[in-house]
C-alpha cells in the first residue's frame, strides 16, 4: 500500500489536466472513488449495486460519517448527474448520523 500523497502535491494542475482519483474500499466489493477537484471540493461515485442490503448499506454510511468527522463537513449525496441542488442522503455532522433529505415524489 503506498502512502496518500498531501492534497497540495496533487491538486495544483494547468485547467486541462486530468484530474487524480483514489480509489477507496470501505469494505470487501464495496468501492469508492474520490475525485478531487479542488481544494475544497471532493466527488466521489460509488457502485449502488454493490450497496444491496442492509450491512453494505451500514458499510457506506459509516463510510460518510468517517469522512465527514474527518473534514468536519458535511458529506452529501447527490443523484448521478444531479446539479448538486438537492442531495438525496448525507452525512450531518451536528446531528451525528447519515440522513435521507429527499422529498418524497408527488404523484
Amino acid at each position: 500500500m503506498l502512502p496518500v500523497p498531501r492534497a497540495e502535491a496533487v491538486l495544483p494542475r494547468p485547467a486541462d489536466a486530468e484530474r487524480p482519483e483514489l480509489r477507496v474500499w470501505p469494505a470487501a466489493d464495496v468501492l469508492a472513488i474520490l475525485r478531487f477537484w479542488a481544494v475544497e471540493e471532493i466527488g466521489f461515485d460509488v457502485d449502488l449495486r454493490e450497496l444491496q442490503g442492509q450491512e453494505r448499506l451500514d458499510v457506506f454510511c459509516d463510510f460518510l460519517r468517517v469522512v465527514g468527522l474527518r473534514l468536519g463537513k458535511p458529506v452529501l449525496m447527490d443523484a448521478e448527474g444531479g446539479d448538486h441542488s438537492h442531495p438525496v442522503l448525507g452525512f450531518d455532522g451536528e446531528a451525528d448520523q447519515v440522513v435521507l433529505s429527499a422529498e418524497p415524489l408527488v404523484t
